[in-house]
């Protein structure tokens, strides 16, 4: 039997995995079935080989190879290259064999054409595959993979336990499960008890006509004794055959040859399994019949145990009822019996039909052979000829002709050396290539980590400095000079020139740092304050030393995970990949799904709205013109009024004034639209990326003139403040600091302008396909990421000091999203939620309070008088 272990290639959403099935063949379809295990009984599926193609690719790696029906192609995976050659060995063998067979019986055959033409094609291949010895030699059956022996041998294991289940054929997998769970339960009634039917059911095909005669000839009447006497007496008959037959002693003479008491003890064998499958037999129609007579007595004993003559009545009424019910299935059954015999008919033309054309191509085929034979004779003919010969080729020609092939011959052996010659070449070269790459690499990243601890020590550097800068006032004036003149060094530092002066000129291309980063945003903002400026530098140098520490390990994993991700569909995958960032390669397509699924785009609306807001002036168009300067100025793309995207947030804001009425414009929308052009870079796709935000993510009222949205979130920022971070929130207490001074800003703006932009970017990566609720995760983290360091300061102002510039100062993202999404667990929306609707009901009140009092107030202004 050809039958072992393989691993087939199945899909799972965007990612392609491996699954091991056992793998079957069927002599009698020409069909390779697979299960999930060696004793599963029902398959997962099956391949035709019938008009299959194989295909090995050594790109494709050792092992795999393919099979390609018409409908679909299959990925297999052996073991090993040797169990690959067995496998397409076997099934080509198989498969022609197959065919052969069904040309060989026509008659019986239900084959398609296809069949019968691959089957005089492989017929011609047999042939000279036959004819030449060394063609393909046959490859020795590797008996650990392949066979029964490999039934017995346990299943590949998986990764995970629920990788090699099959989700398409979830009924066959439960089938396949309990089968195994009550297979040695059933053990002993499959060997030895005369109830297994499986036999008698194959058995039951093979009854000969003498047996259906009398089966036929039975009563009407008696359905279970006309189904029960045939096969009694064929079971008289099989004891008959087993008692007139010789003895087991008897025939087991000693005078007799092994042969001939190996073939008496195969009679016997068959002769007792006869009787065995006709006890079978005997008994399952015994059961049929005894579960007919219950059925019947139960009726009987219904009818004699009723009371009333009328109770007897309905009994008789519903007899009739079932009796006109069984006539009616009995009428659909016969008619349903006419149409497909009539299929039968029509199918058994069609097949008849296309054996005549069968034949037809074959008689071509036989012709067009025997004009190929008979040209062919034709031509040896006429090149045996002597006198043509002499005619057309002379003997100086065919000196000639000799010279000349002896110059080729040479001519092909010195080709011959200088080709090899020449593969020696490219493989020492390819050797010193490979060589040189893996030291290149190495340097690359020793370069990577020298350049890191370098920028680690400057930043250290600066930070002594800074230490020093508080201490000046202290100092004696010569020594406050000389750190005057260091600091003022220290900040006009190039990190550029520093590397090549290191001769790191390479390392530089590869991980410098230039003033702006991809989306145009400063690596070091420009203050005012000497010390801030000292702080940004420093800061600067210690996300350049995270970042390439990070390349290798973190990043470059990151992004090969980025680049297998084919089209995009919601799953806890993909939201795990969006929290861990998007590369910049990748940020604009996934930005761009995630908006599209959110909003409709109607056509032409965007372009409707911008020659709305050329026709009419917006009541909000001045104060959108005070806004555009103030925009992101950190960032070379609106740093200036003559700056290529100005014009396009200025078209964006008027078109979403004009697209949502009720808020118009608000203060923070500039900052939000500049972000999605900056990564959408298109006007229309960023107009879309603002409605989802305002329209989508944020609740209602959240840019209203009130805002009364965004207070209450302070509120239930502060709740979470105090139930994550305790410690904290009993220091601002103590100092009475208010958080909402700081925090109200962030939640507006979803933190532009309060993060460094690599962090900010990943915020937004999850917070447009999460919600704002990815806003009060990161607000949380931020005060958790700083937390000893506030809890330290023992001042209000100087509290207050450093609120104001400590975002700045994170320059661990990765160390930011850890403790935003594991370290503040659980995180319900459903919370989230409830506390809103309590904090708005409490604040309504407030402000229907403060109404009251106003209200009172003027009134008791207008009583007084002037």
């Amino acid at each position: 039997k050809l039958c072992g272990y393989l691993n087939k290639l199945g899909i799972k959403g965007p990612i392609k995995t491996w699954k091991s099935r056992w793998f079957f063949y069927d002599e009698n379809k020409c069909h390779l079935l697979y299960y999930r295990t060696a004793q599963d009984v029902n398959p997962l599926g099956s391949i035709d080989l019938s008009s299959a193609s194989f295909d090995c690719k050594l790109e494709n790696g050792d092992g795999i190879f393919e099979i390609r029906t018409p409908t679909r192609v299959f990925t297999l995976k052996a073991i090993s290259r040797q169990a690959m050659m067995y496998w397409l060995q076997q099934l080509q063998m198989r498969r022609w064999e197959f065919c052969n067979a069904q040309t060989r019986f026509p008659s019986q055959s239900s084959g398609s054409l296809s069949c019968s033409l691959a089957s005089v094609f492989w017929f011609l291949f047999y042939v000279d595959v036959v004819d030449s010895e060394d063609f393909l030699p046959p490859v020795k059956t590797p008996t650990e993979a392949v066979g029964l022996k490999a039934a017995s041998l346990p299943a590949p294991q998986t990764s995970t336990a629920l990788q090699n289940i099959s989700l398409k054929h979830p009924w066959t997998e439960i089938q396949n499960t309990v089968y195994n769970i009550c297979g040695s339960k059933q053990l002993w009634g499959n060997n030895g008890n005369v109830f297994n039917f499986d036999e008698f059911q194959e058995h039951a095909k093979n009854l000969d006509e003498e047996q259906e005669t009398e089966m036929e000839a039975g009563c009407a009447g008696a359905y279970c004794c006309s189904v029960i006497e045939p096969r009694l007496n064929w079971a008289r008959k099989a004891r008959w055959r087993n008692s007139s037959s010789p003895g087991l002693a008897e025939e087991l003479h000693p005078e007799r040859s092994p042969v001939d008491k190996v073939g008496v003890l195969q009679q016997q064998i068959l002769t007792l399994t006869e009787e065995v499958k006709s006890q079978k037999e005997l008994v399952k129609l015994l059961h049929k019949a005894l579960e007919a007579a219950q059925q019947e007595k139960r009726v009987s004993s219904m009818y004699l145990t009723a009371a009333e003559d009328k109770d007897r009545l309905e009994l008789v009424r519903h007899k009739v009822r079932q009796i006109a019910d069984l006539t009616s299935r009995l009428e659909a059954v016969e008619k349903e019996k006419k149409e497909l015999e009539q299929t039968l008919t029509l199918r058994d033309s069609h097949i008849q039909e296309l054996k005549d054309h069968v034949q037809l191509l074959m008689e071509k085929n036989h012709a067009k052979q025997q004009v190929i034979m008979a040209l062919t004779e034709q031509m040896a003919r006429e090149l045996s000829d002597p006198l043509q010969e002499a005619n057309t080729i002379t003997v100086e020609t065919l000196y000639k002709q000799q010279e000349e092939i002896e110059h080729l011959k040479d001519d092909i052996d010195a080709y011959k050396t200088q080709n090899q010659f020449l593969n020696s070449e490219i493989h020492q070269i390819t050797r010193l290539w490979t060589g040189v790459a893996e030291n290149e690499k190495a340097l690359l990243m020793k370069c990577a980590c020298l350049q890191a601890q370098n920028c680690k020590m400057e930043s250290k550097y600066l930070m002594v400095l800074r230490k020093l800068q508080e201490a000046v006032p202290l100092l004696p004036s010569s020594h406050a000079e000389l750190v005057r003149n260091l600091i003022q060094e220290a900040l006009q530092w190039d990190v550029k020139e520093g590397t090549e002066e290191a001769g790191l000129e390479l390392t530089s291309t590869l991980y410098h740092s230039s003033e702006h980063d991809e989306y145009g945003f400063m690596t070091v903002p420009e203050y005012e304050v000497e010390d801030w400026k000292l702080l940004a530098k420093i800061q600067a140098l210690e996300i350049k030393s995270n970042n390439l520490r990070s390349q290798e390990v973190v990043e470059k994993p990151l992004r090969d995970r980025w680049n297998s991700v084919g089209e995009l569909s919601p799953s806890a995958e993909l939201k795990s990949l969006i929290r861990s960032g998007i590369p910049v390669e990748h940020r604009q397509r996934v930005w761009g799904w995630i908006v599209s699924r959110h909003c409709s785009h109607p056509p032409d609306h965007y372009q409707r709205l911008l020659r709305q807001s050329e026709s009419t002036e917006h009541p909000a168009c001045r104060q959108i013109e005070l806004d555009l300067p103030r925009t992101l100025t950190n960032n070379k793309h609106f740093c200036s009024p003559t700056s290529p995207l100005i014009p396009k947030l200025r078209r964006v804001l008027l078109a979403f004034s004009w697209h949502n009425p009720t808020i118009g414009y608000c203060q923070g929308l500039n900052r939000l639209a500049a972000i999605a052009l900056l990564v959408l870079e298109d006007e229309e796709s960023a107009f879309w990326c603002l409605v989802h935000i305002v329209e989508n993510l944020m609740p209602a009222d959240y840019y209203s003139n009130t805002l009364i949205t965004s207070q209450v979130d302070q509120r239930v920022f502060k709740d979470f403040l105090s139930e994550k971070l305790p410690r904290l929130t009993a220091h601002f207490e103590q100092y009475r600091i208010d958080v909402s001074l700081i925090t109200f800003n962030w939640f507006l703006v979803a933190f532009v302008d309060s993060l460094v932009s690599d962090i900010l970017l990943r915020v937004w990566d999850a917070f447009l396909y999460e919600g704002i609720k990815v806003i009060f995760r990161y607000a949380l983290a931020i005060f958790k990421y700083n937390e000893e360091e506030i809890l330290r300061i023992h001042d209000n102002v100087e509290i207050y000091q450093y609120l104001r510039f400590f975002t700045r100062m994170i320059v661990d993202g990765r160390k930011l999203m850890t403790i935003a999404f594991n370290d503040l667990n659980p995180f319900p929306m459903k919370l989230l939620r409830n506390r809103r609707t309590m904090h708005r009901e409490e604040m309504e009140t407030e402000l229907c309070e403060l109404e009251q009092i106003k209200a009172a107030y003027v009134k008791e202004r207008a009583e007084q008088g002037p």
